[in-house]
């Protein structure tokens, strides 16, 4: 398959945050492709080390840094330590990292609402503030937060998720509201059902399936690297004029 060069993403540096498998790790091979230099957090390291050597040969190999994102300490000692071993301030951050386990609403605890929410919200703001001003200094950036279409459609069993995914659009215009100002980008891609190994352990069954693509425009699965090439535009100067918004990659799925 073919994909667009953007001469203006390489050499930069980028964080990916949740880039170890899944969307993330598509997210990170889609970079790398573009010559850019990428650090990404995770904090599955058989998956995230995997995909350090399948993509070693990379003219620019990315580079794998574990990092429970929930610790907000652990988030502002780690941004220093990835802006020396690039060299340099951040230019793009991608805020991907989430975890969209089922829950019904009577086991809801008030802990279990506070790890949630740390794990799928929280921290898209502290690593957005890690490298904001990285992003003054360079006279602009682009930061792309991962949203979700299921609070859209309003599934079932996902309050929370939905809860802090409907958070990350109204933080995106927020942050391209505050930031604009400093030539500092923040767009929200918004995936559908997309094909990865941990979607279809959750729910695949061929009954599922058929429904998804019933309800869809376009009658196919999305799959990973379909929404990182949204990802990869977006954070291109091609995309010098978006800012505020979010971009759906889910087929149409209505």
């Amino acid at each position: 398959m073919s994909h667009t060069v953007y001469p203006s993403l390489r050499n930069k540096r980028v964080v990916i945050t949740g880039g170890g498998s899944g969307i993330g790790a598509a997210i990170v091979e889609a970079f790398a492709r573009q010559g850019a230099r990428v650090a990404f957090l995770d904090i599955a390291d058989d998956d995230s080390k995997q995909l350090e050597r399948q993509l070693a040969s990379s003219a620019t190999p990315p580079r794998y840094y574990r990092c429970d994102l929930k610790d907000i300490d652990t988030i502002k000692e780690l941004f220093p330590r990835i802006r020396a071993d690039l060299d340099g301030g951040i230019d793009i951050l991608v805020n991907n990292a989430a975890n969209d386990d089922r829950h019904t609403l009577q086991e809801i605890t008030e802990k279990y609402w506070d790890d949630r929410i740390a794990v799928n919200l929280r921290h898209h703001l502290f690593c957005a503030q890690a490298v904001v001003e990285d992003m003054k200094a360079a006279g602009g950036g682009a930061i792309v937060n991962l949203g979700s279409v299921s609070w859209h459609l309003a599934l079932p069993d996902l309050s929370i998720y939905q809860t802090a995914k409907a958070g990350i659009e109204g933080l995106t215009r927020a942050l391209a509201r505050d930031l604009g100002s400093f030539g500092i980008r923040v767009n929200c891609v918004v995936p559908g059902g997309v094909r990865t190994p941990r979607q279809m352990k959750l729910w695949h069954t061929p009954d599922e399936e058929q429904r998804m693509l019933g309800q869809q425009c376009i009658k196919a699965r999305v799959e990973p690297h379909d929404v990182a090439n949204m990802v990869v535009f977006l954070s291109s100067d091609d995309a010098r004029m978006c800012t505020g918004h979010e971009y759906f990659v889910d087929a149409g799925w209505r």
